[in-house]
């Protein structure tokens, strides 16, 4: 096998999938302008203010253009918020009370939010503890939503649907905003109360359109990933629905102080420029996605999504079926990073997960992966998810390094 051939032929066959989502770039970034220009972002709005946060113009504008941008009624952009998975619990305690039920209609939910709901861990206030019914509705056998399920499986406690864009750890399609729209259409028709929410995490501006332009309530993401174009140094977003957020934000800070709390900290000019340099970083991971995927089935290897298909998030996975693969996967990749490339990664715990994980990140900001990154959970069968990729040239790079190492495997 000549890898250079094989990666060279993947670049040639992938230039007009590349030119493609390059056009992508151009509407959303149109967007971005346009709620820039309407907002009249000037250098005044880099100030900052300390303590409580209030009046801080920066960041008030900030919110107008997320939502402007998203088509919600109002966004909170917040540094406060440690992680993505803290901006998604953040809103589902703000939604949620005792007896209300939370419907998952796409299956198990990702890793970290197990012990945000209760089905995993005890003692520290889970939603669970807190009266809040559980229920999930199961994927096909092919690892689609169930529609006809879907159809009939809202009740009239049913007071959240969890709808969870991204694949995570698990070998299925992520889901389309066309989707998003269905699943919205089938619980609005039985319980035109229920709300829906979407964990949008890994999936800002794949698409032309996010969830809240297709009746989503309310959805979270974290800024150290898409939206932050891989300088922002920390935080998340809820957007929808105006109450909600507010809903949400009470539950970051305090009934009464919601979204008027939350200081940035002289970081206004990175969360500006993060949003807007946003489209092209993720068209690069975009783009590196679609490479892996190329190659690895070229070899003969399962991948999901394949090569060519539309994306719907930034996640590239592939079954290596060992675990020795899987390590030495995540140390190429590891060894070809900007930062901590002399690290060997090894599987070990990591909280919020229930099984061991080997991970490859050496990204400028820490826990981002936004620079291109590879981790996967040690079981059967040694998935390999790959994400980020600022350059698809440094992940074509990083990409040859893995299969010469897959020699010795």
């Amino acid at each position: 096998m000549n890898i250079d051939l094989l990666i060279d032929s993947a670049q040639e066959k992938l230039l007009p999938t590349f030119a493609e989502i390059d056009q992508q770039v151009k509407h959303h970034l149109n967007k971005i302008l346009t709620a820039f220009r309407d907002h009249r972002v000037g250098v005044h709005h880099f100030s900052s203010v300390s303590g409580y946060g209030h009046d801080d113009l920066g960041r008030d504008v900030l919110d107008q253009i997320f939502a402007q941008v998203f088509e919600a009624e109002k966004a909170a952009v917040r540094i406060q918020f440690v992680s993505g998975t803290h901006a998604i619990a953040s809103c589902l305690y703000g939604v949620l009370r005792p007896n209300d039920e939370m419907l998952a209609v796409a299956g198990h939910p990702y890793d970290t939010l197990e012990e945000v709901i209760g089905v995993r861990g005890e003692g520290q206030g889970t939603l669970q503890e807190w009266g809040v019914k559980y229920r999930e509705l199961a994927l096909t056998d092919e690892g689609g939503i169930d529609w006809e399920g879907l159809a009939t499986a809202v009740k009239p406690e049913t007071k959240l649907v969890l709808i969870q864009r991204s694949c995570g750890y698990s070998w299925r399609q992520s889901l389309s905003v066309a989707d998003i729209a269905r699943i919205v259409q089938l619980v609005k028709k039985q319980n035109p109360d229920t709300v829906c929410f979407v964990d949008n995490c890994y999936g800002e501006f794949i698409e032309k359109s996010e969830p809240t332009a297709v009746g989503v309530d309310l959805m979270a993401g974290s800024l150290i990933k898409n939206p932050g174009g891989t300088i922002v140094t920390a935080g998340g977003y809820v957007a929808g629905r105006e109450d909600l957020v507010e809903k949400a934000c009470c539950r970051l800070t305090a009934p009464g102080i919601g979204s008027s709390g939350g200081a940035t900290f002289e970081q206004n000019r990175l969360l500006f420029q993060g949003f807007f340099l946003a489209p092209q970083m993720v068209a690069e991971a975009m783009k590196s996605s679609h490479l892996i995927a190329y190659v690895f089935s070229e070899l003969g290897y399962e991948v999901n999504p394949l090569p060519f298909t539309p994306r719907r998030d930034i996640i590239q996975a592939v079954k290596l079926g060992s675990p020795d693969k899987l390590v030495a996967f995540c140390r190429a990749i590891q060894k070809n990073s900007p930062i901590g490339s002399y690290l060997d990664p090894v599987p070990a715990p990591m909280p919020g997960y229930d099984t061991n994980l080997v991970m490859a990140g050496g990204t400028f900001i820490d826990g981002s992966t936004s620079e291109f990154s590879a981790d996967g959970p040690l079981r059967e069968p040694y998935i390999v998810f790959c994400q980020g990729g600022t350059h698809w040239t440094h992940t074509a790079i990083a990409l040859k390094s893995a299969l010469e190492a897959f020699s010795g495997n």
